[in-house]
């Protein structure tokens, strides 16, 4: 399947504006407000409850006052989950973020009936200045094993085409950027400018600035049975990139994105989106300002399999 019903979620402890990552990721604004912490915490719960609600399992886990690891808040950079019960580890660009990585919440999704068969870690690649972020920096279409992937500091294409040749998936390369200040600048990630659902893909082509390159991607998308919906990059400036399709225990999908993503797409759009999957869109607004990533981030997807 392409969407799973059990997500991981790490909650706030010490969540705040990352210097070290706001070097490549212009989505970030440093918001010095106090409360700023109390009020992620706030979106933070609010969000849990509303996927819980349509019957999405969600497994939480507290971050931990130290070490200090301001953007733990996404976990979807470190780890990723498979249905063969492998789990992958990932070579972070931010040297505060490696310390995200922590074994006792592979061994707490263990405790709660998931099975590990083996653990595959990429990260000693960051002593090469190598990094990959997971599902961060690759779209996976899970149904035609396919690996979108726009090159970046937090995307490497050399270990991109290895993880995709050992994980067994196509990789489809490219360079998608955005104006900074007049400047075309690459994207940090490329699940801020694409998502890709069970029949559908929310893409920015605007962002791809090589012809070749997205006739490529469209193609890719078009001959993998997607539906392609197009954002503009203001759109993908609010977010309406950063998208995620789950499913509940009945197999219903939704498609969650935050409330500035949501109020920045057309009532076209929205149609489009909506003859797939219900629109779930929780307001993220102090965790976009300060963390620059959206509830796509937020997520990461549990597709071990059961004991």
């Amino acid at each position: 399947m392409q969407s799973t019903n059990c997500i991981l979620m790490i909650e706030p402890v010490n969540f705040g504006f990352n210097p070290q990552t706001a070097v490549n990721n212009y989505f970030q604004t440093n918001d010095t407000h106090r409360a700023t912490q109390e009020k992620a915490l706030a979106e933070f719960n609010a969000f849990v409850d509303l996927l819980r609600n349509k019957g999405i399992s969600v497994f939480t886990v507290k971050d931990t006052e130290s070490p200090h690891t301001p953007d733990s808040i996404f976990p979807n950079n470190w780890v990723s989950f498979h249905k063969n019960g492998t789990v992958c580890l990932y070579p972070m660009f931010a040297e505060n973020r490696r310390l995200e990585r922590r074994e006792d919440i592979l061994k707490n999704i263990e405790d709660l009936g998931f099975m590990i068969n083996e653990i595959v870690d990429y990260s000693p690649a960051e002593k090469e200045g190598k990094f990959l972020e997971s599902t961060g920096s690759m779209i996976l279409d899970h149904d035609y094993k396919i690996a979108y992937g726009t090159v970046s500091l937090r995307l490497d294409e050399e270990l991109f085409r290895k993880w995709c040749a050992e994980f067994n998936y196509k990789p489809v390369v490219f360079h998608a950027n955005q104006t900074v200040d007049g400047e075309r600048l690459p994207i940090y990630h490329t699940n801020v400018m694409m998502c890709v659902g069970s029949h559908y893909a929310v893409i920015c082509m605007d962002s791809i600035d090589d012809p070749a390159e997205r006739e490529l991607v469209d193609r890719t998308l078009s001959e993998s049975k997607k539906e392609i919906i197009t954002i503009t990059e203001e759109q993908m400036n609010r977010f309406a990139g950063n998208m995620l399709e789950v499913r509940n225990d009945e197999g219903k999908l939704f498609l969650v994105m935050s409330d500035s993503a949501y109020r920045s797409l057309t009532p076209d759009q929205i149609r489009k989106i909506e003859a797939h999957a219900e629109i779930i869109h929780p307001d993220l607004h102090t965790i976009e300002t300060n963390g620059g990533g959206s509830a796509r981030c937020m997520m990461a997807e549990i597709f071990l399999p059961r004991k």
